[in-house]
Formats: structure tokens, C-alpha cells, sequence
């Protein structure tokens, strides 16, 4: 027998087999997918936003989507184009006639690449900036502050039957800027909450320290680090930002629904980086007014450090923004 033979022989049992494979590949992929609740499909992934602010972020998340399939679609189209109409076995051409310097073809494949990412980069800078707006007052302001290897979170408020504080911002927050502690509620003693790794949310026992939020109410959140760089994560809020030492990030969100949610640090900060877990509980306004008497009642008035001192590179941007 040729080696031809051979070979047509020894691939006729894998095309008598394809069918099979395939089916029970598709078998397969449909009782997996059983469980899937297929009303989260739109969300592509993402998990249910539980503030006013993250279904901006699930929209440009949906657009970038629809715009790579959109584009992956036309990719796949011309691949398919060309092996199936210009191959060999078809054309009896050893080598098919080449297009070189066409103007027209050329022109399309670099501008419309460009078109591509300009459109991507102004919805992503549009809805960045709109994110990071800030409030001239907000209703609730919480230093989150980043350690190895678990958070610390100052509440800084007025707490009912707490003596008020002096005009001086308590020397626990000078690390953060002068442009955030004006926005700070006057007379705020605050109160604190700090975890460790082994911490547990009593309710549902997972990890970490609990941070608690009122719905309905916008909370600005100022972040700093002791340590080195984390990264403030809470998953429902659908995004993150760093947790720099030397350098103070801020954003605000207004949470909108009640339950208990995940966050997690997103930087690699070092062996324990995998235990820097917190829970995020979002309550009445009442309930948390309450929980703030509650840490009061335990003795956690006062402020943990927020953490290191802004550079004098940072302090001078900061001024320049004023």
C-alpha cells in the first residue's frame, strides 16, 4: 500500500469520529451551562452594580464588547473569506495574484484601527472624569487605609452623644492633603474600625474587617497606604483604585442597595497579599448612625494613622490643583 493510501486509511476513522466529538462537546457545553442564569448574560461577566455610579462602568464594559465582537466578527469574516475562496484545490494556482500598494486597502486598514481607538479612548476618558468628580460637600467621608496585611477604616463623622473635636484635623490624617481634610464635617471625633487577617464578618464569617456604608448616601473615599501599594477593591462597585504610600486617592460613590459584598486588595503587595480581604455592608442610614454609636460604645473613637506623609512632589501637584 502507497503512503497515500496509508494516510487516507489512517484518516478515515478521526472523520468518522468528528461527528461524535463534536456532539459530545456540545453535550457538554449545554449541561454546564444549565445553571447559568441567562438574565446576567447582558452583564458579560460582571456582577449586579450596587451603586448609582457602576452602570456607567457596565456600559463602557458592554460597548468594548459589542465593539471587539463587531470587529472580531469582520476579522474572522475575511480569514474565512480567504481560505475558503482562494485555496488552492479550487483555483489550480500554485500562487494567486498579489495586491501590492493599493491606496484604497491600505487607507482602510490604518484609519479605521484609529477610529477604532479613538472612540474607545473618548468613552473611557468621558466616563473616567465623570467618575472621579467630586462633590463640594459630601455626606459621608471614610479614610480607607491600606496596611500589610488587612484595612483600618476612619469614619470621619459626628457621632451622636461623642463630644465634638476641636478645629485641628487629629494628627492621625495629616498624611492626607489639605484640599481633602477642608471637606472633613467640623467637630468630626469619628470613630474606627481595623482589622487583621484572621478577622471575621460575624453575620456570614468571611474574611476580614467590615466596612459599613448607608444607602442612599454619597461617601467620598480617601485612601491611603502605611506600607507599600494596595489597591481598594470592592467587586459591585465595579471598579478600583490604588492605595498609594505618599500619594492620596479619592472617588465617591453613592451605594444603592442593601446586602453584604465582597472587596479585596487588587495589587500584588507581598506573601499575604491573598488574605487582604474586607467585607463591605451597606444598611440603612439609621442602622449605620447606629453602628457608628456601636464602634463608639466599644472605645474605637479617634482615628487609626492614615498612613505615610504625602512626598513633597505630591503636596506641590496638590497645591497647584487648588
Amino acid at each position: 500500500m502507497s503512503p497515500n493510501g496509508s494516510d487516507r486509511s489512517s484518516r478515515r476513522p478521526m472523520r468518522r469520529k468528528l461527528p461524535q466529538v463534536l456532539t459530545a462537546g456540545l453535550v457538554l457545553a449545554t449541561a454546564s451551562g444549565c445553571s447559568y442564569n441567562w438574565e446576567d448574560f447582558p452583564r458579560l461577566g460582571m456582577p449586579t452594580p450596587v451603586t448609582e455610579e457602576a452602570p456607567r462602568i457596565l456600559s463602557l464594559w458592554q460597548g468594548s464588547w459589542a465593539a471587539a465582537l463587531v470587529t472580531g466578527v469582520l476579522v474572522w469574516g475575511l480569514i474565512l473569506w480567504s481560505v475558503f475562496f482562494h485555496r488552492r484545490s479550487r483555483t489550480k494556482v500554485e500562487v494567486p495574484p498579489q495586491t501590492r500598494y493599493n491606496m484604497p486597502i491600505e487607507a482602510l486598514y490604518t484609519v479605521v484601527p484609529l477610529i477604532i481607538v479613538s472612540v474607545l479612548f473618548y468613552f473611557t476618558a468621558r466616563d473616567e472624569s465623570k467618575l472621579l468628580e467630586l462633590s463640594d460637600k459630601p455626606a459621608h467621608t471614610i479614610n480607607v487605609v491600606g496596611f500589610q496585611w488587612s484595612w483600618g477604616f476612619n469614619y470621619i463623622e459626628k457621632v451622636d452623644g461623642q463630644p465634638a473635636a476641636g478645629p485641628e484635623v487629629p494628627k492621625e490624617l495629616n498624611a492626607i492633603p489639605d484640599k481633602y481634610q477642608k471637606d472633613f464635617p467640623e467637630g468630626a471625633g469619628g470613630v474606627y474600625d481595623v482589622g487583621i487577617p484572621g478577622t471575621r464578618n460575624p453575620q456570614n464569617g468571611n474574611p476580614g474587617p467590615t466596612l459599613w456604608l448607608p444607602k442612599g448616601e454619597k461617601v467620598r473615599f480617601v485612601l491611603t497606604s502605611r506600607d507599600v501599594i494596595h489597591s481598594f477593591w470592592v467587586v459591585p462597585f465595579l471598579m478600583k483604585q490604588d492605595v498609594i504610600p505618599g500619594h492620596t486617592n479619592v472617588f465617591e460613590v453613592t451605594p444603592n442597595r442593601e446586602g453584604t459584598f465582597m472587596g479585596k486588595c487588587a495589587e500584588l503587595c507581598g506573601v499575604d497579599h491573598s488574605r487582604m480581604l474586607f467585607n463591605v455592608k451597606v444598611v440603612s442610614p439609621e442602622r449605620y448612625q447606629q453602628h457608628l454609636k456601636e464602634l463608639a460604645e466599644k472605645g474605637q473613637t479617634g482615628y487609626v494613622p492614615a498612613g505615610i506623609a504625602q512626598t513633597d512632589p505630591a503636596r506641590n501637584a496638590e497645591k497647584n490643583q487648588l
